[in-house]
């Protein structure tokens, strides 16, 4: 069984397709960043696509991460061109739920368009706005595209061509008077800082739109996860707030906390639930961690000078190229450094989701998971070189993790 967030879904589709004042703003696009394995996909599918259609919307779905070595234009216009393959033929799933949602009466011949449905997106085809222009004007009603991993479109020509369409599309049919639907665009990503990048650089088409952070399975999720393994696990179901600081420790991964409660199953019968699944979501946490930290200690000793001085002051960091920062820097790894290879090198932390770019100047490690698993190993280092044993019992994993800020569903 699928673990459902049905209410969450209900208010982000009315949000989108009913939205107050406040939330107008959606129109101009939606992002939504969280880390890799915490439910973005399943939520989507599960969750937020059906809530949208209930509300009547017409959605086009796309996952970027399904085809990582095509081209995400490709996807896109394929997934466009089967929405509306499926709209003009007679007697299909979406056509027969469009009518029973709204008051659409598209006869028993399917919608009509007036160009070649293999043609839209190429150079002579009908473009993205003419598309969804006679879509919604047809359907009378909201289209929504949803681009899974939508930071794929980034870095190619045809990418960048792809998103500037979809604003045209975004801007001819939202700003008509009267339009009978709007075009909503949801984008969600697991790279945080190159999904930021969408919305806050200049040159790119969605500058301005609306970005967030994808809300983590909570405690609901806890209680229900515990209710499905009571069987298997009898006396070693541990407790919902053991549980839920374990699985927060753990960055909040669904997968994980399923680990962790089946290495609980293999302990003795007189074994504490509440007291091993600490250590296990702390050993299970360090390990998934330990993929990223390598990531930075690979990058070389300036990588890992300029990481640690981030984790330390935490959050939104400035000042990384100053001269105070780069003598720190030269202190730690022994040569002179230069603010061009800081900038070089929190580059290269950026494109491998390490570091984003908070606003201009600022930075922030991008998974507060990896951050306090960086601190703990330093922390560890620094009592090993100075000949202090680490607590053999620290508190209890998870109950001094970072605040749960990736997406999930």
């Amino acid at each position: 069984m699928t673990f459902r967030r049905t209410a969450l879904a209900e208010q982000m589709a009315a949000q989108l397709l009913r939205p107050s004042f406040l939330d107008t703003s959606l129109r101009s696009g939606l992002f939504l960043s969280g880390q890799r394995r915490v439910g973005k996909t399943t939520f989507l599918a599960t969750d937020l696509i059906p809530a949208l259609e209930a509300l009547g919307a017409v959605v086009v779905y796309v996952d970027l991460w399904s085809q990582p070595q095509a081209n995400p234009a490709e996807l896109v216009h394929e997934a466009i061109r089967k929405t509306l393959r499926e709209l003009q033929t007679p007697g299909s799933g979406l056509l027969r739920r469009l009518q029973r949602v709204t008051s659409v009466d598209a006869g028993v011949a399917g919608f009509k368009f007036g160009f070649k449905l293999a043609d839209v997106g190429k150079d002579q085809g009908a473009t993205l706005a003419q598309a969804f222009t006679e879509l919604i004007d047809q359907a009378r009603t909201d289209v929504v595209l949803i681009v899974d991993e939508v930071q794929h479109a980034l870095g190619s020509a045809d990418g960048d061509h792809l998103l500037h369409a979809l604003k045209a599309a975004r801007d001819a049919i939202n700003t008509r008077p009267g339009t009978p639907g709007y075009f909503l665009f949801v984008g969600t990503g697991s790279h945080r800082a190159r999904v930021q990048e969408l919305t806050l650089k200049g040159n790119q088409a969605f500058n301005g739109a609306v970005t967030t952070e994808f809300p983590v399975l909570g405690r609901d999720f806890i209680d229900y996860v515990l209710e499905q393994v009571r069987p298997q696990l009898g006396g070693m179901l541990p407790s919902p707030e053991v549980t839920e600081a374990a699985f927060r420790s753990m960055g909040s991964r669904p997968e994980e906390l399923m680990k962790a409660l089946t290495i609980l199953r293999s302990l003795p019968p007189d074994a504490q639930p509440d007291e091993h699944l600490p250590t296990i979501a702390q050993s299970l946490g360090a390990a998934a961690a330990d993929v990223e930290l390598q990531k930075v200690e690979a990058m070389g000793p300036l990588a890992e000078a300029v990481f640690s001085r981030i984790c330390s002051i935490g959050g939104d960091v400035k000042g990384v190229f100053t001269g105070e920062a780069l003598k720190a820097y030269a202190a730690q790894i022994g040569r002179e450094v230069s603010a061009q290879e800081v900038q070089g090198i929190i580059g290269a932390m950026t494109a491998a989701n390490l570091l984003m770019r908070v606003r201009h100047g600022h930075y922030g490690v991008t998974d507060p998971f990896v951050e306090k698993a960086w601190q703990a190993k330093q922390q560890a280092g620094q009592l090993l070189r100075s000949g202090s044993a680490p607590p053999l019992a620290a508190a209890p994993a998870g109950s001094d993790a970072a605040p749960a800020s990736g997406a999930g569903g």
